[in-house]
């Protein structure tokens, strides 16, 4: 049986475009419209052309590593190198220094979530007693639907 080729509309340059977009975090919606099909179209592409395919791959995988990246550093805090300028006397001053910025909390705990949830989810334990408070309602339902029989 042959296989079916990508869609007509489809053009080669496209995997280029694609994996860019791909980079700023591009959804296979804002690909369709980018590309004026529908996102179904997007989905044939995907598994019709390996270069489209593998261009949404990269880009993806770039903007997701990226945001990691980012996002540990803002976790652990993170210094980067900075000028401040200043006017005096009619002349500019250019003055480097060094921009601090410290440990993220929140930054830390969507971290920890995400890669460690076994110990750090939220645990909603019920409180002692509540297991048994809930076993009592079932048995006065019960009791009830036994009454109207």
């Amino acid at each position: 049986m042959a296989t079916r080729g990508p869609s007509s509309d489809y053009k080669p340059e496209y995997s280029d475009l694609a994996r860019k977009f791909c980079m700023l975090g591009a959804t296979d919606e804002e690909l369709g419209r980018l590309f004026e099909v529908a996102p179904a179209t997007i989905d044939d592409w995907r598994e019709q052309v390996p270069d489209f395919s593998a261009a949404l791959r990269a880009g993806r995988e770039v903007a997701d590593a990226t945001i990691a990246e980012r996002l540990h550093a803002r976790a652990i805090g993170y210094s980067h190198p900075a000028v401040k300028i200043f006017q005096s006397s009619g002349q500019t001053l250019e003055v480097p220094y060094t921009e601090h910025y410290p440990p993220d909390v929140q930054a830390c705990i969507f971290w920890l979530r995400n890669r460690r949830r076994a110990e750090w989810r939220d645990k909603a334990d019920a409180p002692q007693g509540e297991a048994d408070l809930l076993a009592e309602l079932e048995a006065a339902g019960e009791r009830a639907r036994n009454a109207r029989r």
